[in-house]
């Protein structure tokens, strides 16, 4: 009896394994910086092929682990949804190719580098169709920025709680290492902000999600970029509810994020 229950034991565990998602941490090379960058990626169980990706961008001072840690459940979400999660490190980057440094060009390495390297060697589908990007704070700028850039790459965009204009902020959060001090660099602070980014897009062009808590310091730039893509007649999906600049927020309004591009990658967003 104590054999049997022990190979039962074994086949449940063996049987568990083949349907839990697996949770890569890799380094990808990008010859743009010329270093290897982390990246998370949790891959849906049993993916052979056609698999839709949601690269997943961190905020200020996070990492490439930023993402499962505030929500552990990502594994069990790629399962399911099938949906492939990726979450590279960006350092303090907001995400730009810096015209101050050379060594930071983050748009290039995750709008090409990461989503070649993706490509290549995992189970997805490689088409805008099925790659959407978003991203809390920092990454929910790194997002947008990269997605209004690169629609050609990209074909749904999210942010929650983001920093999507730049510019009631010069001197917080190392943006003035990237594009220089914001009293001498006034042009470039403006050609680097999200918001300034709308007249790039046509109705139709993304399908776009942004949310924001009422009581998040990023609130009123995120009421001011959804008045702008109402003014450019841009459809998209605009979400307030209480809430602050948290991991608490962060890991509830990824829900509804998911939501809306598992309905983008099925048709019907």
């Amino acid at each position: 009896m104590k054999k049997i229950n022990a190979l039962l034991l074994l086949l449940v565990c063996s049987a568990s394994s083949l349907y839990a998602a697996k949770v890569d941490t890799i380094l990808v090379r990008s010859n743009s910086m010329n270093k290897q960058v982390e990246v998370v990626v949790v891959s849906p169980s049993g993916a052979k092929s056609e698999a839709p990706v949601v690269y997943l961008l961190h905020g200020y001072s996070g990492n490439a682990r930023s993402w499962i840690g505030i929500k552990p459940d990502l594994p069990k979400i790629a399962d399911q949804t099938g949906i492939t999660f990726v979450c590279p490190d960006g350092k303090n980057s907001w995400y730009w190719d810096s015209p101050k440094d050379p060594s930071y060009r983050y748009e290039t390495f995750v709008a090409k580098e990461l989503v070649d390297y993706i490509d290549a060697n995992y189970p997805v589908k490689k088409d805008r169709s099925a790659r959407a990007i978003t991203g809390l704070s920092m990454g929910g700028h790194g997002a947008m920025w990269l997605a209004l850039r690169n629609k050609s790459v990209f074909g749904a965009v999210g942010s929650t709680s983001g920093g999507v204009d730049i510019r009631p902020f010069p001197n917080n959060w190392e943006m003035s290492k990237q594009l220089g001090e914001a009293s001498s660099n006034r042009e470039i602070w403006e050609q680097h902000t999200v918001i300034n980014q709308i007249d790039r897009l046509k109705n139709g062009d993304l399908a776009i999600i942004v949310d924001c808590g009422y009581g998040d310091f990023f609130y009123e730039v995120n009421l001011d970029l959804h008045k702008k893509l109402r003014k450019y007649q841009i459809d998209h999906e605009f979400q307030v509810r209480p809430g602050v600049h948290n991991a608490d927020y962060w890991r509830n309004s990824i829900d509804y994020q998911i939501l809306y591009f598992k309905k983008f990658f099925d048709g019907k967003k």
